[in-house]
């Protein structure tokens, strides 16, 4: 494996790492929004504020870590992406921030109509962002963003395989976050609750599977390089997916909730990584590749070392602090 390939093999494991993580997290505003009223909806609401409420932050270390290593290492792509999908990137950010700021004041509002205010922003920008977010994946699997940076700043992201995109990646943010939030349900022994999570878990599953298989015919016309690795080298991925998409659906059907998130982790992580291993070796598709696109080799070289200072120094203290939520130790204090 060459320096640059490792770099950004470094960086797609941020991708998966966040898609997994902030996935969970993102989609538990899925949940807030569809709980239903103030009085109906104030169980599951409850439990969303309880399950991410001590990691919801710590989750965006890892699309930090993506960025910095991209605009290091590989400089002239990620000014090439900024600026070709500065809108789709910006309404993330702006969803980022209000999804942050939401559910902070909520806790703190003083009337029943600021709750319901910030909810509703919480909720909606948990949608928003993994939605921009997939748009922007979308625009560079399908090879709209020039290396020179003027790709049109509408067309870049609006097209089919955006579309489904971003779509996709709200639908797999939900069905993850439905499974781990029924999982939490069931361990605190709120057993009608994770039943209803469950309903609408496997509700949001089914259609998510549908959108994946579906987006295969648009995308292969309007993506042709990423529609070849997907039937190609990348095709194992997509069936173990599929494979592991119905066992995490079985799975919930049979309330098996603790075994159902390694399933449910496992089907995500085999959709992301098949669109990057489908789009290998381009880094922005028909544009450049990972090589061509690397910085200078000492940079390279340093970035490996900060990987590495981060495994060691970074990794830990997040592993600590799932163990802390998935323990309930944290609440006694």
């Amino acid at each position: 494996m060459s320096l640059e390939v490792a770099v950004a093999a470094a960086m797609f494991v941020g991708v998966l790492a966040y898609a997994v993580l902030g996935g969970a997290d993102f989609g538990s505003g899925f949940f807030d929004l569809i709980a239903g009223s103030s009085r109906r909806g104030a169980e599951l609401r409850t439990l969303v504020d309880h399950s991410i409420g001590p990691v919801w932050e710590a989750n965006h270390v890892w699309l930090i870590y993506v960025l910095v290593i991209w605009w290091t290492g590989f400089p002239e792509s990620f000014a090439a992406a900024s600026s070709t999908l500065v809108l789709p990137l910006l309404f993330a950010l702006l969803g980022i921030v209000l999804r942050g700021a939401s559910f902070a004041f909520r806790k703190y509002s003083e009337t029943l109509g600021q709750a319901r205010l910030f909810g509703f922003v919480f909720a909606a920008s948990s949608i928003i962002t993994p939605f921009f977010l997939g748009a922007v994946a979308g625009a560079i699997a399908s090879g709209r963003v020039p290396l020179e940076g003027t790709g049109d700043r509408w067309s870049s992201w609006v097209n089919p395989t955006s579309l489904f995109g971003g779509l996709i990646a709200v639908g797999t943010c939900a069905f993850l976050a439905g499974t781990f939030l029924a999982a939490d349900a069931a361990r605190s022994g709120q057993d009608r609750l994770a039943g209803e999570i469950r309903v609408r878990a496997l509700g949001v599953g089914l259609v998510t599977g549908v959108l994946v298989f579906a987006a295969l015919v648009p995308i292969d016309r309007d993506a042709p390089t990423l529609a070849a690795g997907l039937e190609g080298r990348a095709a194992p991925l997509v069936v173990l997916a599929a494979i592991a998409g119905l066992a995490t659906t079985y799975l919930l059907w049979t309330r098996r909730y603790a075994v159902a998130r390694f399933t449910a982790v496992l089907a995500v992580a085999s959709v992301v990584s098949g669109w990057g291993v489908g789009q290998y070796p381009w880094l922005l598709v028909d544009e450049v590749t990972i090589v061509d696109a690397a910085g200078a080799t000492a940079t390279l070289q340093g970035l490996l070392v900060a990987v590495g200072l981060a495994v060691v120094l970074v990794v830990p203290p997040l592993v600590y602090l799932f163990r802390l939520t998935q323990s309930e130790e944290w609440t006694r204090h």
